[in-house]
């Protein structure tokens, strides 16, 4: 990553807090204020796509805050009545002003700067970021914070920069050990993440989405629970198929069961009758041999007289 000459200038040890700034209160003005200075919206696809990512991560971070104004790449003026005194941070943040829409942002109007400011910075741009808009956002405008992001990794002294205002100036904020930088504004840190950058939650410990990411996360999710609620549907299914073929085998068993037991009966009741008729002849036979016996007993005593 290259340096220069700023490196050592932007980096002092932070100080503290900084104090509050007045504004001149609303008044009448029949300046007309220009809505756009020509320039495009950002230097480069990259930049642009982190803007926008930027703008609508911040604005659902805070939507239930009625008074916050969320923006970015819009024209703020800081002089009354004076046109060419204006500039159009990146991304900007302010608390205790209404949440509306906005063509222009004007200080004195609004009654504070923002407390907010994030700028992506590039070839064209670094060395401004770094001088006289550094300067222009402490010593004029009073911005509370000042961050830096180097979406190209190259320009900057490090990719990411953040500055509290202290008195009149800024100081930078020492980085987190896992190189995250806290802003005490919006109560977030913003950090590298992988090729890019992001917001990150300290209190739930977690990065924070564009509703974009979210939204597809959701789709994601919900397509997850919707794949396994078919394929749990799938195995009751299967589950039911079976029990259905367990009941119908367990039926036809039974069912073979009770024609064999009726069978069973049928041979009993059969061999009863066999056994019964058994019985009778042995008994007609055992009668006709006593018969026998007694005529042949009969024949022997009329031969011995």
């Amino acid at each position: 990553m290259q340096t220069n000459r700023h490196a050592e200038a932007i980096y002092p040890a932070y100080r503290g807090a900084p104090p509050p700034r007045p504004y001149e209160p609303a008044c009448e003005d029949d300046t007309d204020y220009p809505e756009s200075d020509g320039q495009p919206m950002a230097e480069t696809e990259l930049h642009r796509d982190l803007l926008i990512d930027s703008l609508l991560t911040l604005d659902a971070r805070f939507q239930h805050i009625p008074d916050v104004c969320v923006s970015g790449n819009m024209l703020m003026y800081y002089s009354l009545g004076e046109i060419r005194k204006s500039l159009a941070p990146d991304v900007f943040v302010t608390f205790g002003v209404a949440r509306k829409q906005r063509r222009i942002y004007k200080i004195w109007e609004e009654g504070k700067p923002p407390d907010f400011v994030l700028e992506f910075s590039s070839k064209s741009t670094f060395e401004n970021d770094l001088g006289a808009k550094k300067t222009l956002y402490a010593e004029v405008l009073g911005v509370r914070e000042y961050f830096l992001y180097d979406p190209e990794r190259k320009y900057l002294p490090a990719p990411l920069m953040g500055f509290r205002l202290v008195g009149s100036g800024y100081v930078a904020i020492r980085p987190e050990a896992d190189g995250k930088v806290f802003s005490e504004t919006l109560g977030l840190s913003l950090g590298l993440r992988g090729d890019s950058f992001g917001f990150y939650d300290p209190v739930a410990s977690r990065w924070l989405e564009t509703p974009m990411d979210a939204a597809a996360e959701r789709v994601e999710a919900f397509e997850t629970l919707a794949e396994r609620a078919e394929a749990a549907a799938a195995r009751a299914t299967l589950a039911q198929q079976r029990a259905e073929a367990d009941a119908r085998d367990e039926a036809a068993a039974r069912l073979q069961a009770e024609a064999d037991a009726e069978q069973a009966r049928a041979d009993a009741e059969q061999a009863d009758a066999r056994a019964d008729e058994a019985f009778e002849a042995l008994a007609q036979l055992k009668e006709a041999y006593r018969q026998l016996q007694i005529e042949r007993d009969r024949q022997k005593s009329a031969e011995e007289s």
